[in-house]
């Protein structure tokens, strides 16, 4: 004879497994929906409309004598200045720059020193920061930041921050960051 045991059957409702796909959709969702956004930013930062325009011609190497005929001396002839031996056209700001302007003493020359002091002294007319106290080397780099980095593409850079005395180049040597700033082959 058998034995029979009822054992009371529990029914249990069967829930559909899909967390793991409700969970991987809005994953997939996301990320697409985050694609979407990072592609339009990009496409937005990207435009030709950026407030720093390329320079017009290629990153050079100025020595001296080469950067003194960017002095905004001769109409339609660009307006160069060098602060930290980096060369920037400031030719859109020749109402300060041009000839016979305020500043037209710092153009064609790395003027440095006389940035740093803000002076038009001629002694200060210089690259050498020999001496300069803390607080005018931070103003020097605040206004070359600030100013020059932010308004002025750099056309180039002076011999004297590319290379050493000996002529020999310098090792520290390293280019400015700058929105669409591109190292040419003529550099």
């Amino acid at each position: 004879m058998e034995t029979q045991i009822d054992t009371p059957m529990t029914t249990r409702k069967l829930q559909p497994q899909t967390p793991f796909l409700q969970t991987s959709s809005r994953k997939s969702t996301m990320f697409y929906a985050r694609s979407v956004v990072l592609y339009a930013l990009l496409c937005i930062c990207s435009t030709n409309d950026s407030k720093i325009k390329n320079a017009s011609i290629p990153v050079r190497l100025f020595t001296e004598e080469e950067l003194q005929r960017y002095d905004g001396s001769e109409d339609g002839q660009p307006i160069y200045m060098a602060i930290k031996g980096v060369v920037f056209d400031v030719t859109t700001g020749k109402e300060f720059y041009g000839k016979g302007a305020p500043y037209n003493a710092l153009v064609g020359k790395d003027s440095t020193r006389a940035v740093a002091k803000m002076s038009l002294d001629p002694a200060d007319l210089t690259h050498d920061i020999t001496g300069l106290t803390e607080s005018q080397l931070q103003s020097l780099e605040q206004i070359f930041k600030g100013t020059y980095k932010a308004k002025y593409p750099i056309v180039g850079y002076t011999s004297r921050r590319v290379l050493n005395e000996d002529g020999s180049p310098n090792k520290d040597f390293k280019p400015e960051d700058q929105p669409n700033f591109n190292i040419k082959d003529e550099f």
